[in-house]
């Protein structure tokens, strides 16, 4: 039987709220009245979330889970779910219910009206404090700026995308994802729904401040080169005002009376160039630890088991990309 609709769900540590989000999303996908499935990828839980998704495959036919050997990260979750995923659209949606199920239902109107991506667009972001909000519209519009790939703002994964666009993405062999950029850069004919993003519904963020500044990373790197023009751009202007510099002090010391009075001022310039000069550098290492992840050509994830597919290409152990 062909599959309509997959929605691809990363699952981290969700026990609290599984059998909610697996109720909900039930419900929404029953009401489009033709056939689906629900693929929970669980990326190395630590609690009971393997155990309550494998109970709830063992009764519901349409629940597939596909279980990783550790925990792998969010986005590479996604992408395990687009492998896995066999419906002509496949709808991304996190566990923890900030994005509203319902809202799949609009989303599937857009893309039978001739749309291949439908991504969710946040217009209020309940239960979130002032800094997380600030930082995340600051750095979407700051990626935006920095790459010629039209990535809309105030957007997540939520988002719905049609068979062949997931084809292209399983093409693509990056290991630092960002999955909203690379849709955004396969193009196709893209609209936005817009919604209001509620709180979570139980559990804590699995996005604490080291992993969005990781995130970030992982997206201006993935998508500009900007970065290291920048750092060009700096070293350039500091070479001409060191050799302004330098000027001026030798022309004090042939011509003039004048005098270093001090060693305080020297050791603040050094300090200042040494902290650029280091900052540089890390951006240069940010790309070269890309450029060293991508050469060891490792497989993005590894399965440890999977439950609810009947095709001999989803056995454990599956990685095909």
């Amino acid at each position: 039987m062909t599959i309509k609709y997959s929605v691809v769900v990363p699952l981290f540590n969700e026990e609290e709220v599984i059998n909610e989000t697996y109720k909900r999303l039930t419900t929404v996908m029953q009401q489009t009245r033709e056939s689906y499935e629900l693929v929970f990828v669980n990326d190395g839980s630590r609690d009971r979330t393997v155990e309550i998704v494998g109970d709830l495959c063992s009764k519901d036919e349409h629940l597939r889970l596909v279980n990783f050997s550790r925990n792998f990260g969010h986005q590479i979750a996604i992408s395990a779910g687009m492998d896995y995923a066999q419906g002509q659209a496949i709808i991304v949606i996190d566990a923890d219910l900030q994005d509203p199920p319902e809202v799949i239902l609009e989303m599937i109107w857009e893309w039978k009206q001739g749309y291949d991506v439908v991504y969710g667009k946040r217009l209020v972001r309940k239960g979130e404090t002032i800094f997380k909000k600030a930082s995340a519209k600051f750095f979407y519009r700051l990626l935006r700026s920095m790459t010629s790939v039209d990535i809309p703002v105030d957007t997540g994964d939520f988002r719905l995308i049609d068979r062949k666009v997931c084809d292209v993405l399983k093409g693509l062999k990056e290991k630092n994802r960002f999955v909203r950029g690379l849709v955004s850069w396969a193009g196709f004919r893209q609209k936005s729904v817009e919604y209001v993003r509620e709180e979570r519904f139980a559990g804590e963020t699995k996005y604490p401040f080291k992993k969005m500044v990781r995130f970030a990373l992982d997206g201006i790197t993935s998508f500009s080169y900007k970065p290291l023009k920048l750092a060009s751009y700096i070293g350039m202007a500091l070479s001409i005002a060191s050799f302004v510099y330098l000027i001026i002090v030798l022309y004090q010391k042939l011509f003039t009376n004048t005098t270093v009075t001090g060693w305080s001022s020297i050791l603040a310039v050094n300090l200042l160039f040494n902290g650029i000069i280091l900052m540089i550098l890390g951006v240069m290492g940010e790309y070269i630890g890309r450029v060293y992840d991508e050469s060891k050509d490792r497989p993005l994830y590894i399965i440890s088991e999977t439950k609810g597919f009947a095709n001999e290409r989803y056995m454990v152990g599956s990685n095909e990309r």
